[in-house]
């Protein structure tokens, strides 16, 4: 069983930074392509950021140029520095990972979510 655990969110003012992080565990073998996502209320979920096995990285329009997201494969952890942070970004952060346990086919895998909020 694997399971996604994000931390790092809380209530911060716009201007200010917050480092979120996700923690995959289990009977993981591999891990590819990990994911950040959030959902504002009254919104759909949006895409924010990925990271691929290799170190490849893709962004938002939205959060180019303040968000990065970076992984240590050692720790199963994918991260996402967010900062300059504006009201708007204010959701619910999920982290995804596409993971292939021992003995099984790849898979998707979420996150609870943490909750970030960006007072103005």
């Amino acid at each position: 069983q694997v399971q996604l655990v994000e931390s790092g969110g809380g209530l911060v003012k716009a201007g200010e930074s917050l480092r979120l992080s996700c923690a995959a565990s289990g009977s993981i073998f591999r891990i590819d392509t990990m994911v950040w996502y959030r959902q504002a209320p009254g919104k759909e979920r949006e895409f924010i950021a990925g990271i691929s096995a290799g170190g490849s990285t893709n962004y938002a329009d939205s959060v180019k140029g303040r968000f990065t997201i970076s992984r240590d494969n050692a720790k199963n952890t994918v991260y996402l520095q967010m900062n300059r942070l504006k009201p708007e970004d204010t959701a619910i952060y999920y982290c995804n990972a596409n993971i292939n346990t021992a003995g099984s086919s790849w898979a998707d895998y979420w996150g609870q979510g943490t909750q970030v909020t960006v007072s103005s």
